[in-house]
């Protein structure tokens, strides 16, 4: 057991860089999030669907279990569709920052889901993410459209990642993955038909942008998608949405390095994204702490 929740915590680690990265390859697309997205989850679909058929995976699910992959899938679209928003009206650096306000809507969420008592500290890691944002606001007015989408796409995430908690202790990641794809894809597709966007404008898509859309559906979508809902298993919504408060860390010095000088920030915008990082930092002590006293790992 210890090592089998270390290994996923480590895993977790790494998909939280990919994911980091993700950010980085959607400034580097030309296209809005809109199409971005919505070719984001075409794709990948086609990707998990493959690895389902190869697996020989079931896909025979209740409706009342489909429904709740449906309004999963839905919701993982919005998401998507306000992070890429923020990405395209602000940047990399602001958007990433202002996601990692997600534990604290995660410790809001989480025990309405799981009927479990409020925890004291994670609620004051969540209200020290918000003196991290507020001092994030101050120093990036300019970006205000941007920090807005950013904090709606971090409370679908964390609404998402405590949804799928309770999906991913009982069935199998790639599955889960598939449904959520297909609808989510399904539910864009349905508002470009009623907003008549199915043009042949749409369809064209740049040899460049082909590449990086190949790379986020495959790598960056379908492989980590299936992974972070599979170490769902052993970790709780709140330790997996706060590690992925490592993802502005690996994100920004990314984006840094590879789009320059449109990323540099104010220091009093790193000073706040720093407030929030040490959320991540107090959580792994007091985990830490309560494993010396349990002699198990603290990870969930």
């Amino acid at each position: 057991m210890r090592n089998d929740k270390l290994l996923n915590y480590l895993h977790l680690h790494f998909i939280v860089f990919i994911w980091g990265f993700t950010a980085v390859i959607g400034a580097l697309i030309s296209l809005d999030a809109i199409p971005l997205v919505w070719y984001r989850m075409g794709l990948a679909s086609v990707f998990v669907l493959l690895y389902i058929a190869i697996a020989r995976k079931k896909i025979r699910f209740p409706k009342k279990v489909l429904f709740g992959f449906f309004i999963a899938g839905l919701i993982i679209a919005v998401h998507w569709l306000t992070f890429f928003g923020a990405i395209k009206v602000s940047n990399v650096s602001v958007t990433l920052a202002i996601m990692s306000t997600g534990a604290f809507f995660t410790s809001l969420l989480e025990p309405l889901f799981y009927k479990r008592r409020i925890i004291f500290y994670e609620v004051i890691f969540g209200l020290i993410a918000v003196i991290g944002l507020f001092i994030i606001f101050q120093a990036s007015m300019e970006y205000f459209w941007g920090i807005i989408l950013a904090l709606i796409s971090a409370f679908l995430s964390a609404l998402f990642s405590v949804i799928n908690g309770r999906y991913a202790k009982r069935y199998e990641a790639s599955v889960i993955s598939m449904y959520e794809l297909i609808f989510g894809m399904l539910c864009i597709s349905v508002y470009l038909l009623f907003t008549e966007s199915f043009t042949a404008d749409f369809f064209i898509v740049s040899t460049s942008d082909w590449w990086y859309l190949f790379l986020l559906a495959s790598v960056c979508t379908a492989y980590a998608f299936i992974a972070s809902v599979h170490v769902m298993r052993w970790l709780s919504p709140f330790t997996v949405m706060l590690t992925i408060n490592l993802e502005p860390v690996y994100g920004i010095i990314l984006a840094l390095w590879i789009l320059g000088d449109s990323e540099n920030m104010s220091p009093q915008f790193y000073y706040g994204a720093l407030i929030i990082l040490a959320t991540v930092i107090l959580n792994g002590i007091l985990k830490m702490k309560a494993y010396r006293k349990s002699k198990e790992i603290p990870l969930s």
